[in-house]
């Protein structure tokens, strides 16, 4: 029970960092568009950087969100079938469904850090800086997804669906 509660505890806080973190890329997100949008209607600056940023920002705005709809639990799933099953069978698929879900997510943070560390020899030529922050986007929010994920399933235990069936 002591688990679950600090389980459930710490999946909120680092959900509430996230969602700000996300929020604030979002920010940057719109005011770069405008930018761009006021750039190319308005006042002819031609400016090169504003479309590849709205690209990174929204990437790494998109991948981090997938650990807030895990922490959750807003992701989609399958329910359907799942809900017509005992409930003790219910808890032990909805377990193993989180168990594999972790592997996917460890598959994507290891080979994503490969991926982030071959950014770091190739250049953005507009931002003069290597792709490495960019391509960082993905081991990052993989990891986050690993955390929320087995966070999640300490504080459902395999019970996230009795809730929404209880209110129905």
């Amino acid at each position: 029970m002591v688990a679950r509660l600090l389980a459930a505890k710490l999946s909120h806080q680092i959900n509430m960092v996230t969602e700000a973190t996300v929020a604030s890329l979002m920010v940057a997100l719109v005011i770069d568009v405008w930018i761009g949008v006021m750039d190319r209607y308005w006042f002819g600056w031609q400016l090169p950087w504003p479309e590849t940023l709205a690209r990174y920002l929204m990437i790494w705005a998109a991948l981090l969100a997938v650990s807030s709809g895990i922490a959750r639990r807003e992701h989609i799933g399958l329910t359907a079938l799942i809900t017509a099953l005992p409930l003790r069978l219910r808890h032990l698929i909805l377990i193993v469904v989180d168990i594999l879900a972790i592997g996917l997510f460890f598959y994507v943070f290891w080979f994503g850090i490969d991926f982030a560390q071959s950014g770091s020899t190739r250049q953005a030529m507009i931002f003069g800086v290597t792709l490495a922050p960019f391509y960082w986007a993905i081991p990052v929010s993989a990891a986050l997804a690993i955390v929320q994920l087995t966070l999640a399933m300490i504080r459902d235990w395999g019970a996230q669906l009795d809730e929404s069936e209880a209110a129905s």
